[in-house]
């Protein structure tokens, strides 16, 4: 016996593939248009439309109709690549927004984190980073005093990893952890954020070939415009039975 699709399953079907084929940003059909096109009734359409937008591959504007996403970004999970590597591997130019940028006084967190000794002061770096136009994360660094060279470095423009090899230290491990949460009032302003106001907030310490840590940073990427990768091996002590 033959099931038939559901009218916005087919009507989502078809948008699909017109977001496919559609620059970030563009509007799509509205629900009046799709109700002509398919022949449907204005809820039939809106529940098509619906789909999408759970999907996150649309986004509405009161007012102003229904547009294509961004693609998210893709991040390998535990990279000790920086932002501007990133952004390069994915032929987008990368730029910043320094927002802070002077040796502070460490919290208890990034004392340990960076292995300080009583008096140790590091360098608090603060910046929005940007894809191309778009707010892509807000990134909080605080980096080891035995980098302090950093701060004769031109953070809006430099990209930190390359500053600490020029100081002789090879970003060389990352451990990484990564979870979501409600963005704060400053993160939604800055970062853009749509109606969802969540980021993905990533911690992470990088160490050198000398296995010293060189910064303990937090990360808070856009979730509307950003995802995480990993890569699992089963090892090879593992039980498999």
């Amino acid at each position: 016996m033959t099931q038939t699709r559901p009218r916005y399953e087919v009507i989502a079907r078809a948008l699909r593939e017109v977001v496919a084929g559609s620059e970030a940003n563009a509007r799509l059909p509205s629900e009046a248009e799709l109700c002509e096109q398919f022949d449907v009734s204005r809820m039939t359409a809106r529940q098509a439309v619906g789909v999408l937008v759970a999907d996150g591959l649309v986004y509405r504007v009161r007012g102003h109709g229904t547009f294509v996403a961004p693609r998210r970004v893709a991040r390998l999970l535990g990279s000790p690549l920086s932002f501007t590597e990133g952004m390069r591997a994915r032929g987008l130019p990368a730029s910043s927004r320094v927002l802070e940028f002077r040796q502070i006084d460490p919290s208890p967190g990034d004392r340990a984190a960076l292995r300080l000794e009583p008096g140790e002061r590091p360098v608090l770096l603060e910046r929005l980073r940007l894809g191309g136009t778009t707010p892509m994360a807000l990134e909080r660094a605080v980096v080891t005093p035995r980098c302090a060279g950093i701060l004769e470095a031109d953070m809006a423009t430099e990209s930190l990893h390359a500053v600490f090899e020029r100081l002789g230290h090879l970003p060389m491990k990352a451990h990484a952890t990564v979870s979501a949460r409600r963005a704060t009032a400053k993160e939604k302003r800055l970062l853009e954020l749509g109606s969802s106001g969540v980021v993905l907030a990533e911690r992470r310490v990088i160490s050198d070939q000398n296995d010293m840590p060189l910064e303990h940073t937090e990360t808070r990427y856009a979730a509307e415009r950003y995802e995480f990768e990993a890569v699992l091996y089963r090892g090879e002590t593992e039980d498999r039975t």
